[in-house]
């Protein structure tokens, strides 16, 4: 028991790592993981190793909102998030979009987890049904969407095809990490420029209680659910196309609504692709594909064990990263925001080049010319994830 304790105690201290700093992925820390296993296995089991992987996963999609709102440094899971998240932060409630992210990532966990008998049962046949569809399904998503941009379906058509250009040369660069060089300049790097050039000037943040009521948040949470099921069970799709097929389901998203819907997104596709493992074997993120090398099938019992990590993981989660939250607000305010996102551009362009090279920055300065495309043409920036959407359209069709 004390052994269990202290792997999700740093896991979660592992979580709280990859979840703050941009450009770390809990990927980076689970193929570290890998690589020292030998020498881990010696002082701990597989299990302990697994306990640590879920922890910190689970850890993780409650934190990483937190660089996507106060410092506009999305990875693919919160790229959505930066848009509203940094609208709340500008109306000072930067607290409350972080707040909302979390309700969606608990009352998600909570949902899937709960449906995981329906799961072991019928995931099985859903998966072999709808492999065949779901190319059909995001065409139909995107097309919906784009139609739905009534103030240019031109513009809003342009730009999802040229970043689904843009996302297909990326993703098949040799770059190690070329997706975080990618977002960070769709729409990071937009974000911050455009807060330079309007000046703009963070206001006093007030930390108070969400403005959204049982009601939407049920329809949020539940549209991610299904969303999640659809794609969290298949190869190529992640958290971002859950959320552009997630938003597809209402015409009425307000920026409170969405942020619930991408928080509950990015922790039930994680927490399915565990599921996924243990249903039909096979591993949908890259910290479940670790999970796979260090226990080849997992039982019943450990399925149990790893339901209980995630919600003490999501309970830990839940409290910190509201009073890492609190902090964030107070010290944005204090900063010199002009200054604050000059310093975050610049730390983006390094952190690139460290990442992936020149060849990173190359693909952080196109992709911010890209970003830059719908706030001239006063379009909805959620087109620009056809960067990730095109190419598992293309995966699936040909």
């Amino acid at each position: 028991m004390i052994e269990i304790i202290l792997a999700i105690i740093i896991g979660c201290i592992a979580g709280i790592i990859t979840g703050l700093i941009p450009g770390i992925h809990i990927n980076t820390v689970t193929v570290l993981l890998i690589s020292i296993s030998a020498f881990l296995l010696e002082l701990t089991s597989p299990l302990m190793l697994g306990v640590f992987i879920i922890s910190m996963g689970i850890f993780h999609t409650f934190m990483n909102v937190i660089p996507s709102i106060f410092l506009g440094a999305p990875e693919e899971a919160t790229a959505l998030a930066v848009l509203p998240g940094h609208k709340l932060l500008l109306e000072g409630k930067g607290y409350e979009a972080v707040s909302l992210t979390i309700i969606g990532s608990l009352f998600g966990l909570y949902f899937v987890i709960l449906i995981i008998p329906f799961m072991l049962v019928f995931i099985p046949g859903i998966y072999s049904y709808i492999k065949d569809y779901i190319a059909f399904i995001l065409i139909f998503a995107s097309i919906y969407l784009i139609i739905k941009d009534h103030k240019s379906r031109f513009w809003a058509f342009s730009v999802f095809f040229i970043a689904g250009i843009l996302g297909i040369f990326v993703l098949n660069s040799p770059t190690i990490n070329p997706l975080f060089s990618m977002l960070s300049g769709l729409f990071g790097l937009p974000t911050l420029i455009t807060s330079i050039k309007e000046k703009t000037v963070v206001p006093k943040q007030k930390i108070c209680k969400s403005n959204i009521n049982k009601k939407e948040i049920s329809k949020s949470v539940f549209s991610g659910l299904i969303a999640s099921l659809f794609c969290g069970l298949l190869p190529g799709i992640g958290s971002a196309q859950a959320a552009i097929m997630g938003s597809s389901f209402s015409k009425k998203w307000t920026e409170r609504t969405f942020l619930v819907l991408v928080g509950s997104i990015d922790t039930i596709v994680f927490f399915l692709s565990l599921i996924a493992f243990y249903t039909i074997n096979k591993a949908r993120s890259g910290a479940i594909v670790a999970l796979s090398k260090l226990i080849e099938n997992i039982s019943l019992n450990d399925l149990f064990l790893f339901v209980g990590v995630s919600l003490i993981a999501a309970g830990l989660a839940t409290i910190l990263t509201l009073i890492v939250s609190k902090t964030s607000t107070r010290l944005i305010t204090k900063m010199d925001y002009q200054k604050i996102s000059i310093a975050i551009i610049i730390f983006i362009i390094i952190l690139s080049i460290i990442l992936s090279g020149f060849l990173g920055l190359y693909i952080l300065i196109v992709s911010t010319f890209v970003g830059l495309l719908p706030i001239f043409k006063r379009i909805n920036r959620s087109h620009l994830m056809g960067c990730l959407i095109l190419p598992v359209i293309l995966f699936f069709l040909l």
